[in-house]
């Protein structure tokens, strides 16, 4: 048995299959359904485990382009710039970042012309925001 508490183990094994049912947790993380619902329901509770997601290879989306777009905003209008581009529905994450850029989101759109539309047309409008720059996903390696 590992030395990881029973909190860590579950959390293993829900991040490599998000579907994976109490049964296969339990059996996974070597503690009882009881346990495993008992800690996934607090963690749920206590905003540890916020969402249940698919990971997508864009490679293999036919007619789908994923864009992680940087954005750059003036920081006297950080927070209202936040909201407005949290806003937006074909922002499908938005996080905010200590690298080349101050916030960085997720985009998916039908093209590369659809995301530039976005970009051009929602993003760059907020108040605010300086910069844009899209990177398109081209194939999911990991």
């Amino acid at each position: 048995m590992s030395v990881d508490s029973t909190e860590d183990r579950i959390l293993s094994v829900l991040e490599e299959d998000a579907q994976a049912s109490y049964a296969a947790i339990a059996d996974r993380a070597g503690v009882s359904k009881p346990t495993v619902r008992k800690y996934i329901d607090k963690l749920e509770t206590d905003g540890v485990i916020t969402g249940y997601s698919a990971d997508i290879d864009p490679k293999k989306l036919s007619g789908r382009s994923i864009a992680l777009v940087g954005i750059e905003v003036e920081s006297g209008r950080y927070v209202d710039a936040v909201r407005a581009i949290e806003a937006l529905d074909e922002v499908e994450t938005l996080y905010s970042s200590s690298g080349d850029h101050m916030l960085m989101a997720e985009i998916r759109a039908p093209d590369g012309d659809a995301v530039g539309r976005v970009i051009s047309d929602k993003i760059l409008s907020v108040e605010g925001v300086t910069a844009a720059h899209p990177s398109f996903l081209q194939e999911r390696l990991k």
